[in-house]
């Protein structure tokens, strides 16, 4: 039996930010603590989401990594308790919102976060009374706003996945205006992560006939808008688009996810500085052909209707046509053109196959991968 949920608020316009403090006070949260990061503050991002507080601005922790971690976790518990804080908000990318989520956790879970992590069974020992979280996202990629789940570095140097319905934002607020003014790498790092969510969803082997409705129609506008927003980072329209296939792959990906997610999650665990949106983008070609001979792929005509979303025209070997289309719009919006470009060592692998192997989005993918495959895929992704 398939579980469908679709549980969240979502606040999605041009100037929704303003709402801020009011969404709070609907959500019992009457002093958050704001958690971002420092080039959010830096880019006056923060200053421009908190306006609508006035001179009563709530508390902020600023420190959050760019791949989160248990010890920044530990960190912003401490200063949410010294602020006798009653909830969080998340303004940023998919990093502050992590690790908003796991301070929702650690401040009522003692011990390790590993023991709370999905791969460990720790989603039965996640209490479904958390502290509430409100997310408002300033990039367009990890949709982490309207999703159940979280992903931190514990202390091990494991990046494990935490998953649980009491870590849906209580609200979302997806306002486009927070987006315009991002770079156009990373305009293309987010947008390619977000179009990943949306065809990995899709092609994922387990049953949810909504979210393949909301994951191919995000498909449809993430890949007609994303050369736009790395052209012109001030095209509203473009912005408000992706805004829109972000939040489209995050409501789908509650189906699960695949191999792209499988390795992204464990090379960034090997290596932190590497940008998660940016392994799914360059991962995505090799596990696209891995899949395409998968049974369901062909007669579900799934790869037919990504060809058809993404505007190719529809022929034999699809499955080369989407991974060589994806290959050239990294090209074309000035991603790393394999993992050799980021520096990712073949020495490596075997530990990111082992990783992989675990991951919680492993046995969601449509053709169930062994390590050889992996590896495949990684040398293919070179």
């Amino acid at each position: 039996m398939a579980l469908i949920q679709y549980l969240t608020q979502i606040h999605f316009d041009f100037g929704a930010v303003s709402q801020l403090p009011q969404i709070c006070a609907q959500a019992g949260i009457l002093r958050p603590l704001v958690v971002t990061d420092a080039g959010i503050r830096a880019a006056g991002v923060l200053t421009q989401a908190l306006s609508a507080w006035g001179e009563e601005a709530p508390p902020v922790f600023d420190q959050t990594p760019a791949n989160p971690t248990e010890a920044a976790v530990r960190w912003a518990v401490k200063l949410l308790h010294m602020g006798h804080c009653d909830g969080l908000v998340a303004i940023g990318g998919g990093s502050s919102m992590d690790l908003a989520k796991g301070v929702a956790l650690a401040a009522h879970h003692e011990g390790p976060l590993s023991q709370l992590a999905t791969i460990e069974g720790g989603s039965a020992r996640i209490g479904a009374k958390l502290l509430p979280v409100i997310a408002v996202p300033t990039t367009a990629g990890t949709g982490s706003e309207v999703a159940r789940g979280a992903l931190l570095i514990v202390d091990d140097g494991r990046k494990l996945g935490f998953h649980h319905w009491a870590l849906l934002p209580k609200a979302a607020i997806c306002d486009p205006d927070l987006t315009l003014g991002l770079p156009p790498g990373l305009s293309a790092a987010t947008g390619m992560d977000a179009i990943a969510h949306c065809m990995e969803t899709f092609m994922s082997n387990a049953v949810n006939p909504p979210a393949d409705g909301i994951a191919l129609e995000g498909l449809r506008r993430g890949w007609a808008h994303l050369e736009r927003v790395v052209r012109d980072g001030r095209d509203r329209e473009a912005r408000w688009q992706m805004m829109s296939c972000s939040m489209q792959g995050a409501l789908a990906f509650q189906k699960g996810l695949g191999c792209v997610h499988s390795l992204s999650h464990a090379l960034g665990g090997v290596d932190p500085r590497l940008h998660h949106g940016t392994l799914n983008a360059v991962l995505l070609p090799a596990v696209i052909r891995f899949n395409a001979k998968a049974p369901g792929m062909l007669r579900e005509q799934k790869l037919a209707r990504m060809a058809q979303a993404m505007g190719l025209p529809g022929c034999d070997g699809l499955g080369t046509q989407i991974a060589e289309a994806i290959t050239q719009m990294n090209e074309r919006i000035g991603l790393p053109a394999g993992l050799a470009a980021m520096d990712v060592d073949p020495a490596v692998f075997d530990r990111v196959i082992e990783g992989a192997m675990k991951d919680h989005c492993h046995a969601s993918n449509p053709r169930q991968a062994q390590a050889l495959d992996y590896l495949e895929m990684l040398h293919a992704s070179l």
